[in-house]
């Protein structure tokens, strides 16, 4: 009796078409994905991806005798593929759940919300108590936006005198705030 010599994991023919070349070489390739994707679950959704890779090309395209090394490169190309996918939904998932806690961290619970607007009327109060200088530096910079150098061209005043200004004016503001605030705790 005529025995052949061992295949060494080399097929024995060559296929005849996609079905069978997958057939024939799906156990390396399983191989070849397992080590690409690094998921043992993932073997199976990206054996299946090659497959609809190799039949949407029609069989005679690729040489019989290529259609290993070419379900070789579909596989890694394949693999790849899932890993970048993988990645971008990691990075979604990570950038949504930092949203949602920094959602959730920001969130004002009702006594922030009420101390905060009690923080804001004091805050309204308080320009009125200021000299009219300072009170008027102080909304055109914070109300009106404007810069260090449009604040210091409209008062005709240099930016280093504008900053002086400026500084003892949030002093006085903080000065004003804090009797605001221990007059409305004395209440």
């Amino acid at each position: 009796m005529h025995t052949s010599p061992p295949s060494h994991g080399r097929p024995a023919a060559e296929p005849s078409d996609w079905a069978s070349a997958l057939t024939l070489h799906q156990r390396w390739l399983r191989a070849v994905i397992l080590a690409r994707s690094r998921e043992a679950q993932a073997v199976d959704e990206i054996l299946q991806e090659v497959a609809l890779g190799a039949v949407r090309t029609p069989w005679g395209t690729v040489p019989a005798d290529r259609a290993a090394p070419w379900l070789y490169r579909l596989a890694v190309r394949q693999s790849l593929l899932y890993r970048r996918k993988l990645g971008r939904l990691r990075r979604l998932n990570e950038r949504v759940g930092r949203e949602r806690t920094t959602r959730i961290e920001t969130e004002p619970d009702p006594l922030a919300w009420l101390l905060a607007g009690e923080r804001q009327q004091l805050v309204r109060q308080a320009p009125g108590l200021l000299a009219t200088r300072d009170a008027e530096i102080l909304l055109l910079k914070y109300a009106e936006d404007w810069s260090y150098r449009t604040l210091a061209e409209h008062l005709g005043i240099t930016e280093s005198a504008l900053e002086a200004r400026l500084h003892r004016a949030r002093q006085r503001l903080r000065t004003e705030l804090t009797i605001l605030q221990e007059s409305e705790v004395s209440r």
